[in-house]
Formats: structure tokens, sequence, C-alpha cells
């Protein structure tokens, strides 16, 4: 995947192009766009509508239709609470404010640092392990509070840089 920030014009030229002439174009590109970039990038909404001869507000359309497609980088870590019944029966929506809470961020949002996207889904096909969430591509059952937690400590985990602090100990030794 590219810089988060910024999309490859390149590689959305290329999946336009060697998609706009199969039947059904439209969903097959936008699935190509956003596997690669992260997401469907506004400016390429136009090289869309031009090479399907479709309008903006077509291509615009269908984004904003199918939950699946954001239009905004997403964070390094997409997290996905199932929203279905089944989950909820098993406390999804307690679950869905502690995420809440602890990432400060609402659906559809990113947290401050670029290290989370929270989203809604419906169903990972998950209903006996509920409540259930998606974490990149993993699919995590029996979620609870702590474990969540867990989860998110383990992914912001970053290992210290202590090379400035090695000249600091050789004078301490010398």
């Amino acid at each position: 995947m590219t810089n988060r920030t910024q999309w490859n014009l390149e590689q959305v030229t290329q999946i336009i192009a060697s998609l706009k002439d199969t039947p059904g174009a439209m969903l097959p590109i936008l699935h190509g766009i956003q596997d690669t970039q992260g997401y469907v990038p506004p400016d390429a909404v136009p090289m869309i509508a031009e090479a399907l001869n479709q309008t903006r507000a077509e291509v615009h359309g269908v984004i904003s239709f199918y939950h699946l497609f954001r239009t905004t980088p997403p964070g390094k870590h997409v997290v996905q609470i199932c929203r279905a019944e089944a989950c909820q029966a098993r406390g999804a929506r307690a679950l869905e404010a502690h995420v809440k809470a602890k990432l400060h961020i609402d659906y559809n949002n990113t947290t401050l640092d670029q290290e989370f996207t929270l989203e809604p889904i419906y169903c990972l096909g998950n209903c006996a392990c509920g409540p259930s969430i998606r974490v990149d591509d993993d699919i995590v059952g029996r979620v609870t509070t702590d474990k969540f937690d867990l989860i998110v400590d383990e992914l912001t985990t970053v290992a210290l840089d202590l090379a400035p602090l090695n000249p600091v100990r050789q004078e301490k030794k010398a």
C-alpha cells in the first residue's frame, strides 16, 4: 500500500485502464483503487467517471452507497466492530462504547495519531463467537473490553530507540 496521505496517480490510472472495458466495471475499479491506495481518493472520481462515460455524481453515488468504500486515508490499523444482531446480543454495544472511548473517536473516523480507523460492519460471519471485531484482516471473537485493550496495546507498542542515550552511558562509564 502507498503512503497513507498520498495516492499513486499512476496505479489508479492503470487500474482504471485495465478494468474500464469489463462489464460492470465500476465496482472492480473502486475495489482495485481502494485495495492499492487504502481509499478512493476524491480526485480519482472524475477519472473514473470519464473512463466509464458516467457523471461524477454517479460515481460518487456508488462510493457513498457502499459502506466499505472510504474517501479518506485510513489509519495504520482498521478496526471494525460487528453490529449484527448476534454480536449485539453478546455485548457488542458495551464493547462499542468502550472502543470509542478508548480510541477517542466515533465510527468512520481516524485517531489523531493516524494509528486506528474505526468502522462499523454488519456481520463478520463469526456469530457463535460474538462479539467479534476485525482488526486489519484478522477476525477476533469473544472480544471483551480487556481483550480489546490488549489488542490496542500490542498494535501500538513500539520499540524504544536508545541510540541517543548511548553517548551519555559511555560518558558515565569513562
